[in-house]
């Protein structure tokens, strides 16, 4: 399989260089496509073989309490419903069942996200006929208990809530009081945490469970409905200042109890800029902020404000459980160009194979959802086109270059770049470095052997512009080669 031409331009490349021995060899890759796995079930058995050919070892499924649970708009809830237990026939499992089962088959681990809306009776308040306001923690407890009953065995990993710093996830995101807003959602989803966890570990013993999975951005605070900046949504869900030191002084902190989580989930999504770079809020972070998440993870877990349920003396490990960019076609106000979704979803995955901690990069979403217009302008593109396909199949070329990605990172002022790739499905493979000048054929570089993860790093000198890529052999016996990255040398008497 011959990989489409790309021309990376690194005309700077990343600042920053971790080395080889700190890097995460192990990151596993995934995808979170529920479009495929359940409003379009028809479709999963033939994507889910293509998943598993392109190297997915992970897939994250949403399990939505309202596409689950029965009568989901009435006030009250079926007589003689019994929420906590699985077998009830008033539950409708069948699309979960069979992307758990499908997955299984193709030897790719699921993850169930377990996650609101819910049903207007599993809300506090009821009479609003909100599925999103307040859920009922004990409500929702009893139906996470019941999806790790039913899929345990199957399932050992569990992320629970999605977005709970949006309120198309949960509400309300503040309480605002003549002009004064003060975070709502993070409260919330503690007091749903604490007693959905337990539910879920006794349920499915041995089980992990990840959280919260924030969204990486939010909005200065001005209505309830306003989005929880992430890292703000962090402190206060640990209940410290933002110096990091305990605070229980408030209405919601009296009688704190710390969560436990066993891994950090979370939405790194940079929209339309490159990875490396960052938002300018300090309470926001994407992909390039990763730096401040971490400190911001680190500093609550420090003031008690949360609790690593692996083993409460480490730090939390990662796991970015979606990311990815819209294109234009077909969205052209929140849309990249093609080529540049190809390059930066490979230069994503290479900053994240760098970090140690982050365990887990999920690609979102396979194929992009339909365009469905509800208004002009932006409203004209509802859904998400961050898809590897066109919605009607038609590859973009970040479908190529998923299977092969390809890095060159030149620190700044170096004369010397790091090469870096992968070839999926994992596995040791012989790969072929080539490279080239300005014009003028491919030589090798060098030969390498990829680790069991398949990926391989190596460093070269950098004396002029050229042209670098890899080639190697499929399990089918094609050969395969990945895109052209264009590096460029530093100017003599200059540090760039």
């Amino acid at each position: 399989m011959r990989i489409p031409f790309i021309a990376l331009l690194l005309a700077a490349a990343l600042a920053c260089g971790a080395g080889a021995a700190t890097a995460s060899t192990d990151l596993q890759v995934g995808i979170a496509d529920d479009g495929v796995t359940q409003r379009a079930p028809e479709l999963a058995p033939q994507m889910i073989p293509q998943w598993k050919a392109a190297g997915i070892d992970v897939a994250r499924i949403l399990v939505i309490w309202s596409y689950v649970a029965p009568d989901t708009m009435r006030m009250t809830a079926p007589a003689g419903f019994d929420p906590s237990n699985p077998a009830d026939p008033r539950y409708n499992w069948a699309p979960i069942d069979q992307a758990v089962t499908l997955l299984r088959q193709q030897g790719i681990e699921p993850i169930l996200n377990i996650t609101g809306w819910g049903p207007v009776w599993g809300s506090l308040d009821p009479a609003r006929r909100d599925q999103r306001y307040r859920p009922d923690p004990e409500q929702f407890a009893a139906f996470a208990g019941a999806v790790a009953q039913r899929y345990a065995g199957r399932v050992n990993r569990y992320i629970l809530w999605n977005e709970p710093n949006l309120q198309q996830w949960l509400k309300p995101s503040y309480d605002c009081r003549r002009g004064y807003c003060t975070p709502s959602a993070p409260h919330q989803y503690r007091h749903i945490a604490l007693r959905a966890i337990p539910a879920i570990k006794a349920a499915d013993p041995g089980a992990s469970v990840y959280g919260p999975a924030l969204a990486s951005k939010g909005d200065t605070p001005s209505r309830s409905s306003s989005r929880v900046r992430p890292l703000t949504f962090l402190r206060a869900l640990g209940c410290v200042t933002s110096t990091m030191r305990p605070d229980r002084s408030s209405k919601n902190c009296r009688g704190f109890r710390p969560v436990s989580l066993d891994g950090i989930a979370y939405h790194p999504h940079s929209t339309v800029s490159t990875p490396t770079k960052g938002y300018p809020n300090k309470d926001d972070a994407n992909l390039a902020d990763y730096g401040r998440l971490m400190r911001t993870v680190d500093g609550v877990q420090r003031a008690g404000g949360l609790l690593n349920g692996g083993s409460a003396s480490k730090r939390f490990d990662f796991f970015f459980d979606e990311f990815g960019y819209q294109t234009n076609p077909p969205d052209p106000y929140l849309g990249v160009t093609l080529a540049r979704q190809s390059a930066w979803l490979q230069q994503a995955a290479y900053i994240a194979y760098k970090r140690p901690r982050v365990r887990m990069l999920v690609q979102y979403l396979w194929r992009d959802d339909p365009v469905r217009s509800t208004g002009i302008g932006v409203q004209d593109y509802s859904g998400w086109q961050s898809g590897l396909t066109f919605f009607d199949g038609r590859p973009k070329p970040a479908l190529a270059t998923f299977r092969n990605p390809f890095w060159v990172d030149r620190a700044r002022g170096s004369r010397v770049a790091t090469v870096w790739g992968q070839v999926r499905p994992g596995g040791a493979s012989t790969v072929t470095v080539e490279r080239a000048r300005r014009t003028g054929a491919f030589t090798t570089l060098r030969v390498v052997t990829t680790d069991p993860s398949g990926y391989f790093r190596f460093t070269a000198p950098v004396t002029a512009t050229t042209r670098m890529r890899f080639r190697y052999r499929t399990p089918t016996g094609a050969t395969a080669t990945s895109a052209t990255v264009i590096v460029t040398p530093v100017k003599r008497g200059t540090t760039r």
